[in-house]
């Protein structure tokens, strides 16, 4: 027979189920809820009365009971909400475990939500969350926007650290050579997909390195990233000079750096990191007291350090402090030497103050020479120095009228020189007013050192010379210098060398049977006048006929160029001049340049001017003549 249930039937099933569920529920929470008296009211928290409250040190206090009283009653109302969710997951476990259509009907519903999800990102082109690359959320960017985003963050904003130890620093992207492919980036950031949920998924960014732009900017910052090797050296504290011992230095070590970055080119733009491979560079010397004593008296003493100009015969003096003195100082393997980087600072501050704004020609002072001076000093035990100053080249105007030889005897220089410092000026050109020429640096009329207590002064236009030694004038003549076809060139030069007797010609001694020489005696060379052919002081000039150069007289110009005196004089200054001696020539186109140059100039006017006077008064007058 058949069986039919109708509604009610169904109807009272589902009731059932329910009065299950709730007798269930009802089980529960009488397992979780402590007993009551009959009159149900709301559970209360003891509560002493507010004076019976004690405080620690066992006085009354009202604050602290009510502080408490509050903590109690914060404590009873987060134990309802625990309760209130431990109900909650017990009732949905019930469900799951009682009610088999309710697990399936749950995932379909995440299901669909996740479809949903996926399908909004997929069809509006946009990347899926939490999605990163170099710090930059693509996440719900379009492709657009992403790429919009990541360029400019590249050009603009991106840095990569360069890091060596505690020390650090920042260039730019296209400073290292580095170029992001946007496209590919983005790209592989779609290819996540939902990867990223929920705890967010990195993406390498896709770079091309240029080598040579790299590799230079690395380059570039090999001072700056530079650590020299401290080698030992001293310092006071208090009164008391100590050692202070030697340390390692850094240096950038650009291959391997190099290397670095190409193996692991997308880790360091994406950490914006790059970490610098650095060779330890030890120190020479690295205990300070096998020199202490020798630092010590050194330190403690007054050290003079002395500049001399032969150019404007000028002496220029410094001293410096204790404290500076010391730190100049280090340790060297067999005696003190020069620290280097602590004394420059002293020579650029020498050098700013020996030049005025307006000086067309500068001076300073070679820091190399200078160090190489005091290393000497030191090794010897002395405690003063001599160092040269010097000259650079500089730019000279042009005037109305110029020429190239009346360059070089305004500017002291000889004409050959001028044709090696501007090769590519056409000198059978005129020279226009404004325009410049380089001017070679005075020191290549003095190579030598120079002997700063003596100087010789020749005057041109006077035709005389003046010897002086510690500023004094000892002995002074007449002399001849070279003719208009070949003049002496005024300036600034020095004592070459000696040859007692030199040999000379001329084109005007040649002939078809050769070029006939002549004799010079008491040679000292002064400066070339083309290389190989030097000008210089001499006695009378023995010429290939046997007669003398000027017949033996001195007075006005007769040479090629030379400076020629009697013999007597000749061969005294021969004997009293040193190589190395300064010789200021002076004209009325090569001003004196020194103290003793200005006196000699007045001087062998005097001179001259007292010999012409004597010559007058001694002509007899024509009465005498007539009587």
């Amino acid at each position: 027979m058949d069986v039919y249930s109708n509604d009610e039937d169904r109807q009272e099933s589902r009731r059932g189920s329910a009065r299950e569920r709730q007798r269930a529920r009802n089980e529960r929470r009488s397992s979780m809820v402590a007993p009551t008296t009959s009159k149900a009211r709301r559970p209360q928290q003891p509560r002493l009365p507010i004076k019976t409250q004690i405080d620690p040190a066992g006085r009354f206090s009202e604050r602290a009971a009510r502080a408490r009283l509050r903590v109690s009653q914060g404590t009873a109302h987060l134990s309802g909400w625990r309760r209130a969710a431990t109900m909650r997951l017990h009732d949905v476990w019930w469900r799951v475990s009682h009610d088999p259509r309710f697990l399936p009907r749950t995932l379909a519903v995440i299901a669909v939500l996740f479809v949903l999800f996926g399908g909004f990102h997929i069809l509006s082109g946009r990347l899926f969350p939490n999605v990163w690359t170099m710090g930059i959320d693509l996440g719900g960017l379009t492709y657009l926007e992403a790429e919009t985003q990541l360029r400019e963050m590249w050009e603009r904003d991106l840095r990569i650290t360069l890091v060596d130890g505690d020390r650090a620093w920042e260039v730019s992207p296209i400073e290292l050579g580095l170029t992001l492919d946007t496209r590919q980036t983005i790209d592989a950031a779609r290819t996540v997909g939902m990867a990223g949920l929920p705890f967010g998924y990195g993406v390498l960014p896709t770079v091309s390195l240029n080598f040579q732009a790299a590799q230079n900017t690395l380059m570039d910052m090999l001072d700056e990233t530079k650590i020299d090797p401290y080698n030992a050296g001293y310092r006071w504290e208090d009164d008391q000079l100590v050692g202070v011992e030697g340390t390692p230095g850094r240096f950038l070590d650009v291959a391997l750096t190099m290397a670095i970055l190409q193996d692991d080119l997308a880790e360091i733009v994406d950490a914006q990191r790059l970490h610098l491979a650095m060779t330890v560079l030890t120190p020479d010397v690295v205990d300070p007291t096998p020199h202490l004593a020798q630092a010590q008296q050194i330190a403690s003493g007054q050290f003079l350090l002395n500049g001399y100009d032969p150019f404007i015969d000028e002496w220029v003096r410094w001293t410096t402090d204790a404290a500076t003195l010391a730190s100049w100082l280090e340790a060297g393997e067999t005696s003190l030497l020069v620290r280097e980087d602590a004394f420059a600072p002293f020579i650029t501050a020498q050098n700013n103050m020996l030049n005025q704004a307006d000086e067309a020609r500068v001076r300073f002072i070679d820091a190399n020479e200078a160090v190489a001076t005091l290393n000497a000093a030191f090794a010897n035990g002395e405690s003063a120095v001599d160092m040269r100053i010097r000259y650079r080249a500089w730019n000279y105007v042009v005037e109305r009228g110029d020429t190239g030889y009346r360059i070089a005897f305004k500017t002291g220089i000889p004409f050959f020189r001028l044709l090696e410092e501007n090769p590519s000026r056409d000198w059978d050109a005129l020279l226009n007013p404004g325009e410049v020429v380089r001017i070679p640096t005075w020191d290549i009329t003095v190579p030598l050192d120079p002997v700063p207590d003596k100087r010789i002064v020749v005057d041109i236009d006077q035709q005389y010379l003046v010897a002086y030694e510690n500023g004094e004038a000892i002995r002074h003549w007449s002399i001849s210098t070279g003719i208009n076809a070949a003049p002496t060139s005024p300036g600034i030069f020095q004592i070459l060398d000696h040859h007692e007797v030199a040999h000379g010609s001329s084109y005007t001694l040649c002939s078809a049977n050769g070029c006939g020489q002549w004799e010079m005696y008491w040679f000292m060379g002064l400066y070339e006048v083309i290389p190989g052919l030097v000008n210089g002081f001499h006695g009378h000039v023995l010429l290939p006929n046997g007669r003398l150069l000027g017949d033996g007289n001195v007075g006005r110009p007769y040479t090629l160029g030379c400076v020629m005196s009697d013999t007597d004089n000749a061969e005294w200054l021969y004997n009293w001049a040193d190589e190395g001696t300064i010789v200021e020539i002076i004209s009325g186109q090569f001003d004196p340049q020194s103290d003793v140059g200005r006196h000699a100039y007045d001087f062998a006017r005097d001179v001259n001017a007292r010999a012409h006077n004597n010559i007058v008064n001694n002509v007899p007058s024509i009465q005498q003549v007539v009587g």
